[in-house]
């Protein structure tokens, strides 16, 4: 269990939920703000952002190399230089966006992208980090943002084992003591079928730590499953409408889409429960209703029980359905209704 902010994250609470707003703000305060309110009114538990400029990320360069070649990508022949000073949210902007948040009760933090972007964090009482999955290697940053002794939650997209046990060995002996590993697969979208769930439990014991799901997919099913996995956080980009457009927009979610993840998530979390058989408190009053053997037609004292005077039905109240095979051909003590419950004391 850990803390950030005033939110515990950990098993036995609803999956903590960061509203991933990136590029969808297309360049407009006024959009950046607005989704930080539909994130708030769609009851996430934290918005994020992205820290970084075109100049921090690359250099602006046109060789082959900078140019993202992947016909398949969502960005395909776009400049990376361009791109990210497309998508980047003006430093200038984080102050308001973040009072927004506190203002709806959200939890406000970002992901900085090199070790100017975390002293620039700093300099606004961040309660987390997050570092990207395309920066997981980067141990430099990775040690920049664990000496601020605060949380981090670290995305494995593209991380081998061995990469990973790097980053969290170089996270904890800068100083971090609350991590979170998210499982992401770094396609944009990702397919339910590449996303590789079951890796999450295996995170959380390699690890020792909070593990949770950085989610590309669409709709919500994915993290459904990854919280009954014990997935303890997820994050899902989250736009106004993906019709508005933007770098991201193909991949995220809408409010009402948002709101479903909430609700859906914190119910999956609820039901996992603990390893239980037998009737539950809840289920104590529906016993009544389970099968027994009762006296169909009215008997006489003596008379032969036989499948055309006694029956399984509903309700309980007399033997249990596996006594039927002993009590036919037995004899009745005494005369009895139709609609007694069939007891050995009727018996002989």
């Amino acid at each position: 269990m850990i803390k950030i902010a005033n939110r515990l994250i950990g098993l036995g609470q609803p999956p903590f939920i960061i509203a991933e707003m990136s590029g969808n703000h297309n360049q407009s305060l006024e959009r950046a703000l607005a989704i930080v309110d539909a994130a708030a009114e769609a009851g996430a538990h934290a918005i994020k952002l992205q820290t970084y400029t075109a100049d921090t990320m690359t250099i602006e360069a046109h060789s082959g190399a900078f140019t993202i070649g992947d016909k398949d990508s969502l960005w395909a022949g776009r400049n990376l230089y361009d791109l990210y000073k497309e998508a980047h949210t003006p430093w200038e902007w984080h102050a308001p966006i973040m009072a927004r948040a506190k203002e709806r009760g959200l939890i406000a933090f970002s992901t900085p992208f090199d070790e100017t972007a975390v002293d620039f964090l700093e300099g606004l009482g961040v309660p987390a980090y997050k570092i990207a999955s395309f920066e997981n290697i980067h141990l430099p940053l990775i040690r920049k943002v664990a000496a601020t002794g605060k949380p981090i939650v670290m995305s494995t997209g593209m991380a081998s084992l061995a990469e990973l046990d790097e980053a969290v060995t170089a996270a904890r002996d800068a100083g971090c003591r609350d991590l979170v590993l998210l499982k992401c697969t770094s396609t944009y979208p990702a397919t339910p079928e590449n996303t590789n769930l079951a890796t999450i439990p295996h995170l959380r014991d390699m690890f020792g730590c909070e593990v949770g799901l950085s989610d590309h997919t669409m709709g919500v099913g994915v993290a459904v499953a990854a919280t009954a996995l014990g997935a303890s956080v997820i994050e899902k980009h989250f736009t106004l409408r993906r019709a508005d457009g933007g770098v991201d927009s193909a991949f995220s979610l809408e409010p009402e889409e948002l709101r479903a993840l909430v609700v859906e998530t914190s119910r999956a979390a609820a039901a996992m429960g603990e390893v239980a058989y037998g009737p539950t408190e809840a289920e104590k009053k529906s016993l009544i209703f389970r099968r027994s053997l009762y006296l169909v037609r009215d008997v006489e004292e003596g008379e032969v029980l036989t499948h055309d005077n006694v029956r399984i039905i509903r309700p309980a109240g007399g033997l249990p359905p596996k006594a039927i095979d002993i009590v036919l051909g037995m004899r009745t003590r005494r005369k009895a209704a139709r609609g007694t419950p069939l007891t050995w004391d009727l018996l002989r």
